[in-house]
């Protein structure tokens, strides 16, 4: 082999060393592009009508906005853009899960009730996770929860949880001081929820639910 060929050979090499390096470089830099922003905070969840329930806005609670387990009877909340007055509230506990419901009117004389929970991570790692749920009372013509599938207005509702929790009321309820609440909930498959309450001696009476992202609640403390 002559110099000169050697030479032009060395050279090939390097070239073609120099546009490998080039052509991998812009490809991770292509892929990169490709990949979804890493994800923020895990954003406190808590439906009608929806499978997955709507996202909050990121933020901390009890920082960015305000805390729903702060509500107290007398306080005025506004949500979905409506102003509504707590009359009352509950606060119920089953075999170790403890939750608080508010009853609230907002001037017209249609009551529904607020419950705020906290719940654990879904998954192993997970932060818990504050649900905030707004029940409007749907008729059900006298209808008995079943340990099977319900259909109310041409939905079917599976059930999910069943028992009897103890409460202890505040304010304005139609509730005794302290008692027993019976109540057996459903899921649709659409994530749709559906659950029916009663004091123990009187009828059942039946709700459906609506996710609320808690940053979403307004919260005016009474004077």
């Amino acid at each position: 082999m002559t110099p000169e060929v050697a030479v032009i050979l060395g050279l090939s090499v390097v070239t073609l060393v120099l546009l490998l390096g080039a052509f991998f470089a812009t490809t991770r830099q292509d892929r990169g592009a490709d990949d979804p922003e890493p994800p923020g905070e895990t954003p406190l969840s808590s439906s009608v009508g929806a499978a997955q329930p709507p996202q909050p806005a990121m933020g901390h609670v009890g920082i960015d906005y305000p805390d729903p387990r702060t509500i107290k009877v007398g306080d005025t909340i506004e949500c979905q853009g409506v102003r509504s007055r707590v009359l009352g509230a509950l606060y119920l506990s089953w075999q170790g899960t403890q939750w608080t419901e508010y009853l609230l009117d907002d001037g017209t004389r249609r009551y529904q009730w607020l419950s705020i929970q906290m719940h654990d991570g879904l998954a192993t790692g997970e932060p818990p996770h504050l649900e905030v749920l707004l029940w409007t009372q749907v008729p059900t013509e006298g209808m008995i929860p079943a340990k099977t599938t319900l259909s109310v207005e041409g939905v079917d509702f599976l059930p999910i949880d069943r028992g009897t929790a103890a409460f202890r009321g505040e304010g304005v309820t139609s509730m005794p001081e302290r008692g027993l609440l019976d109540f057996a909930d459903y899921r649709a498959a659409d994530g749709r929820l559906l659950s029916f309450e009663r004091l123990q001696g009187r009828r059942w009476r039946a709700s459906h639910a609506q996710h609320l992202a808690p940053g979403t609640i307004r919260i005016e403390k009474k004077g």
